[in-house]
């Protein structure tokens, strides 16, 4: 089923109300801002599908439209699950960076902490994202194939690091 620019408005408009239904029903309530988002991420994978000739009438093209707006609200919620984790995983890490000349508050958002960590060279860097992602030294070790005692040292350089990046930027402002 071959669709033009204006056969898809169409369908946009008649199809509308049981996506959104769709989408309310399966996204985390605590999520409900992002249901703008999903509904284009509905409509966007849908219309690239239907230009493709994926559809292959199984179904109504309503019954289709519902389960990719129940898939992408799925999606949506395990992306933001994941995007809080890491901010918490970042959290806890930060709680952990010891080092009382940090002069380190909660001041810092999630953004900003991000870019100081990027800031890294990446021997640090990596191993102080997996750090703060959860995954404990034996692993880390493992992944970039190298010894425990190097994953330890690096992670206590990397805070270190991240302390005198924020010392300066503080000193900067």
């Amino acid at each position: 089923m071959q669709v033009s620019e204006d056969q898809f408005a169409k369908i946009v408009k008649e199809t509308k109300s049981v996506i959104l239904s769709a989408i309310r029903t399966n996204l985390y309530e605590y999520y409900a801002y992002a249901v703008d988002d999903v509904v284009q991420e509905t409509y966007l994978r849908a219309y690239k599908s239907l230009i493709k000739d994926k559809f292959q009438n199984k179904s109504t093209l309503v019954t289709w439209l519902y389960a990719i707006a129940r898939n992408e609200a799925l999606r949506m919620n395990s992306k933001l699950k994941n995007e809080e984790r890491k901010r918490d995983g970042l959290s806890l890490f930060l709680k952990n960076v010891s080092y009382p000349e940090s002069g380190m508050n909660d001041k810092y958002d999630f953004n900003e902490i991000m870019k100081i960590i990027g800031l890294l060279p990446i021997k640090y860097r990596s191993i102080v994202m997996m750090h703060y992602e959860g995954v404990n030294d034996i692993e880390i070790a493992e992944k970039l194939l190298i010894p425990q005692g190097t994953v330890k040292s690096r992670l206590h350089r990397g805070k270190k690091m991240i302390c005198s990046l924020i010392n300066k930027k503080e000193v900067s402002k």
